[in-house]
């Protein structure tokens, strides 16, 4: 495998050299028969589309030697698990006229159904099908993205594995006795491992200038969506629903360019949405201002969480081979360390939320919220006085603790060491307030000190330093906390 110098390469920038992407997208171009890319999320659809739905080990696929071994079988992802019990039976799809697998794939993953969002630019290989009329409808949980088109050839996956990342699913839409997950793999990173994904195999959310056909305008710009993005540049390209908020006024949503245009104009924002397609022929006719804020959180977050993970693994590989000797354990260098500790001190920001862009002027109604945010909120896990890292403030942040609920997840726990007690560290210092940066100002003592009660109440396997902490000061430390029912998958 190809890397840049990790002693010089930004966290931001691609682990795989421009020469390499430059090769994949020359063999992509010169082979029709290929499939085309996924590209669930990010609006970088390939516009080719000759044969099969999927294609494997077609081409070179960026970290697929050691010590990553992107294309291992050895997989722990919800679809890889779902896919085992189809295998043994233990588990059925069940084909419906209207949605096909759909809902039976949603229900098997436990995804909710009210975390749909609704996208009309054509950003899926299936993009003949995608329009203002006909958008493409995307559900997710903690773990998973689905991409389904109304009439579509095959559901569009995207599941995370605890040390992999992005897996990138097709499932055939025909009705068939054992419908199967197929693993794609070329056909997916051409979009997916990217500047926007931090150069791992990920996801993005991009917002763009669309015209009334869904295209994107010519010349015109295009956002990566996260939670650090101002209002102002999202959603371009997507529906916006939600009672009690302006979003869709004070966004890009909801609207299309006028004729010649490279700026979407306000004279020509698109009607309420149920007037604009059917409605019926989706799972619902939301597409949900909360599933959008929580959305630009969660895909940046999935993708610095595999990136500390991948930087972490790396820098292992890279000091034992350094030592030539894979029998003791080698001390990494102060350049080792530095590899994984820029995107783990990355990623510890972005979990506190310390830039997020303020929510202010978006009109959230307290007594108006939408069944996703319900739904969302209600899956815990929470500590004695009832607070969860899942609860929403929607006034000037999207939630009301400093914390990510993510770090809940497998994906969380899988971070290597010695990255993952670096993380810990770090958010401790933040939230116990030792740390006092700049970047962290906007966080009130208040809340830091909610969201550490939160997770030394709820969160198994806090380290040593956490629980001497919360001894000395008197914190209660619940070792088996009750859980809600979880939407992990």
């Amino acid at each position: 495998m190809t890397y840049k110098d990790p002693g010089k390469q930004d966290s931001d920038q691609p682990l795989v050299s421009e020469p390499i992407r430059s090769h994949l997208r020359r063999r992509i171009l010169t082979a029709p028969w290929l499939a085309v890319a996924l590209c669930l999320l990010t609006g970088e659809a390939l516009l080719w589309s000759h044969a099969q739905i999927a294609v494997r080990n077609q081409g070179y696929v960026p970290f697929s030697e050691a010590p990553i071994n992107y294309r291992s079988e050895d997989l722990s992802d919800p679809v890889a698990k779902l896919q085992q019990r189809l295998d043994a039976s233990k588990a059925k799809l069940v084909y419906e006229p209207e949605h096909g697998y759909l809902k039976s794939v949603l229900k098997e993953l436990e995804i909710p159904l009210d975390s749909q969002t609704l996208v009309f630019s054509k950003t899926s290989f299936q993009y003949k099908k995608i329009s203002p009329d006909h958008p493409r409808a995307l559900y997710f949980n903690d773990d998973v993205y689905i991409g389904s088109v109304h009439e579509g050839k095959a559901i569009e996956v995207v599941s995370f594995d605890p040390m992999q990342g992005a897996i990138f699913y097709l499932l055939d839409e025909h009705q068939v006795e054992k419908p199967k997950f197929e693993r794609a793999e070329l056909d997916c990173t051409q979009c997916h491992i990217a500047a926007g994904t931090r150069g791992v195999p990920g996801v993005l959310l991009r917002s763009v200038y669309p015209t009334a056909t869904g295209t994107q305008a010519s010349s015109s710009k295009s956002f990566i969506t996260d939670q650090e993005s101002a209002i102002k540049n999202r959603w371009g390209g997507w529906y916006v629903t939600g009672k009690g908020t302006a979003a869709p006024e004070l966004s890009m949503g909801n609207a299309v360019v006028r004729d010649g245009g490279t700026e979407p104009s306000s004279d020509v924002k698109l009607t309420p949405i149920a007037s604009e397609f059917d409605a019926t022929k989706y799972l619902s006719n939301e597409s949900d201002v909360v599933a959008h804020l929580v959305l630009a959180h969660q895909t940046q977050a999935h993708n610095l969480i595999t990136l500390t993970n991948y930087r972490a693994r790396i820098a292992a590989f890279q000091a034992a081979r350094a030592n030539d000797d894979k029998t003791v354990t080698p001390t990494l260098s102060d350049k080792d360390r530095l590899l994984y500790e820029k995107p783990a001190e990355q990623l510890l920001r972005y979990m506190v939320f310390a830039n997020e862009a303020p929510l202010t002027g978006l009109g959230f109604d307290a007594d108006a919220k939408s069944n996703f945010a319900r739904t969302f909120a209600s899956q815990g896990p929470r500590d004695s006085k009832g607070r969860s890292l899942r609860d929403f403030d929607l006034k000037t942040h999207t939630f009301r603790y400093p914390c990510s609920y993510l770090i809940y997840t497998e994906s969380f726990d899988s971070i290597p060491e010695p990255a993952k007690s670096y993380l810990y560290h770090r958010l401790l210092q933040v939230l116990t307030s030792e740390d006092q940066g700049a970047d962290f100002a906007g966080i009130s003592p208040e809340s830091r000190r909610a969201a550490l009660e939160i997770l030394l109440a709820t969160k198994r396997g806090l380290p040593e330093e956490w629980l001497r902490y919360a001894k000395t000061n008197r914190l209660h430390i619940a070792a088996q906390p009750t859980r809600a029912s979880h939407i992990h998958g």
